[in-house]
């Protein structure tokens, strides 16, 4: 498809394969981020850390490895990307400064994910996309063939830091493995504590914003500049034929679904061996997941229409803040201090009332307001001005 056309019509108002796209990918990202809640750091990666070593546990963690590990957020980063240059074209045309305009989004989304890092939850991801945003506003108006070598790149780049991280030795059973019993009762400690106690560890413990840009900003760069040459090449808004999706999703997940199954399966049999966790999530993966997104991406957009996904897309943001809220009040001290006392498996069954909330409210509340509220606030703070909420003022906005 031709760049320039593309660019040149690009419409004004929402496209809802974008949003229908996001939708599945914040419900998604949902099913990751359980055992952060719920579990100690090291218990992400491995049941062996914490959680549950039984049947059901060991095939919650395998079937979230296989399915949904890295996945919905690459997918999220990649819509992060096609969104970002949306903003930017759309505020040169209107006769703006689009640049300017992405920046101080950036900014704002920084400090609402540092608040969100220290103040409720250390698995934030907003202030690394900013961070990582900043960077990718230097491939803005870069061609597609340039977009698609830069994110080649970064994804060996990311495949450098994983080989780094798999020869760090000692930290990495410390980290990845089943830990030590002292740090694990000392995090659990400070989970079961107080707010003050919760803040105070993540603080001290936790990797703050630009450690994680080291260590993540390579792998997200890589999605969002192939969100950006997705948007530019008329494949994420669905403009390609239907046989073409169906292809690509077949080919993509056929071919990379089983090789993460093989993994998770001989990841299992090593009982969850360090190093062998490390090789799975962060060598081999970064390579794999990029395909497995594209895939994802094409199944998605075939099942596209303006409905209950799309709108909880719509207010991704807000879903997505309002998950840490909940989740952590009831994991963590400050609410029903239930941190390191739930089974992997047992987690999972929060995904239908969760997923039921994510899905019910948008619809009822984009009826009369224009945005999510955390939306609002963001473009807000953005602007730099008072922006009318409700919907009887004005019309809803784009992506």
């Amino acid at each position: 498809m031709d760049q320039t056309a593309t660019r040149s019509h690009r419409p004004t108002s929402r496209i809802v394969a974008l949003d229908h796209l996001r939708g599945a990918a914040v419900l998604g990202i949902l099913i990751a981020n359980l055992p952060g809640f719920a579990l100690p750091v090291a218990a992400y990666f491995s049941p062996a850390a914490w959680g549950g070593t039984g049947p059901a546990d060991i095939t919650a963690w395998a079937f979230t490895y296989v399915f949904v590990e890295g996945k919905m957020r690459g997918l999220f980063a990649a819509l992060f990307g096609a969104s970002m240059l949306l903003v930017i074209d759309r505020a040169d045309a209107r006769g703006g400064n689009g640049a300017a305009l992405h920046l101080r989004r950036m900014a704002t989304l920084f400090v609402i994910g540092c608040a969100h890092l220290y103040f409720v939850w250390s698995g934030d991801i907003l202030s690394l996309y900013a961070l990582v945003g900043c960077v990718a506003l230097l491939f803005s108006a870069a061609p597609l063939r340039l977009l698609l070598f830069a994110a080649a790149a970064c994804l060996m780049l990311a495949l450098a830091n994983g080989l780094a991280v798999a020869g760090l030795g000692a930290v990495v059973e410390r980290v990845f493995g089943r830990s030590v019993p002292a740090d694990l009762a000392r995090e659990i400690a400070a989970m079961r504590g107080g707010w003050r106690a919760n803040v105070t560890w993540r603080w001290r413990e936790e990797a703050g914003p630009f450690t994680a840009f080291l260590a993540n900003g390579p792998e997200t760069l890589a999605y969002m500049l192939l969100g950006m040459a997705g948007l530019r090449s008329g494949f994420l808004t669905g403009a390609w034929p239907r046989r073409r999706y169906v292809m690509i999703a077949a080919a993509a997940l056929l071919t990379t679904l089983p090789i993460f199954a093989l993994i998770a399966a001989h990841t299992i049999a090593r009982d969850f061996d360090a190093h062998i966790v490390v090789l799975a999530s962060f060598v081999v993966a970064p390579l794999l997941r990029p395909v497995t997104v594209m895939g994802y991406a094409a199944l998605l957009l075939l099942t596209v229409r303006d409905g209950r996904v799309a709108a909880a897309g719509r207010v991704a943001l807000s879903n997505y803040l309002a998950c840490s809220l909940a989740f952590t009040a009831l994991f963590y001290g400050w609410g029903s201090g239930q941190f390191a006392r739930w089974d992997r498996a047992a987690l999972y069954l929060l995904l239908v009332p969760a997923w039921a909330a994510m899905l019910l409210w948008p619809q009822w509340w984009l009826a009369r307001f224009t945005h999510g509220p955390a939306e609002w606030l963001w473009r807000c703070a953005a602007r730099g001005t008072w922006i009318p909420l409700r919907r009887a003022t004005c019309e809803r906005d784009a992506n």
